[in-house]
């Protein structure tokens, strides 16, 4: 397989790794179920920044496909009552702009470096939030169960 195929493919994948994650926030109801989405959207993001990268490497160019001024779902946004220490929504909230502004141009690299940033930000919230949900008891870890 080229190495134009193989970034080929793990951009397809890391697309659909994406957009999974951003689904996940568009229907999601406020639960504990939070932190783990924010760490697969981290996940998503990094697998991203990765793929732009590869395919950067076999000569392709990011297809510009967003306005700038498109955002994350309404549970990423700041009037949803997000939770989490409100200095790392102001960096992801700048995270997320510069996403939507890389993905109006085709710098492949460009795109990759707000998918990191993206990723590193959304990985703090999600330790962040599930945290303070087990010190709050919103989120309980379940104990092995043993046979008799």
């Amino acid at each position: 397989m080229s190495a134009q195929d193989q970034a080929q493919r793990a951009f397809a994948s890391a697309q659909q790794s994406w957009g999974e994650a951003l689904a996940a926030h568009r229907l999601a109801p406020a639960d504990a179920g939070f932190s783990a989405r924010l760490a697969a959207l981290a996940s998503a993001a990094s697998r991203e920044a990765g793929a732009c990268r590869a395919a950067a490497e076999a000569g392709f160019a990011w297809p510009p496909h967003r306005a700038a001024d498109s955002g994350p779902p309404y549970e990423l946004r700041p009037e949803s009552g997000r939770r989490g220490p409100p200095e790392l929504w102001l960096r992801f909230d700048d995270a997320a702009g510069a996403l939507s502004r890389a993905a109006t141009g085709s710098d492949l690299r460009v795109v990759a470096s707000a998918y990191d940033e993206v990723a590193d930000v959304a990985a703090g919230l999600a330790a962040a939030v599930e945290q303070d949900d087990r010190s709050s008891g919103r989120l309980v870890q379940r104990r092995a169960r043993h046979s008799a």
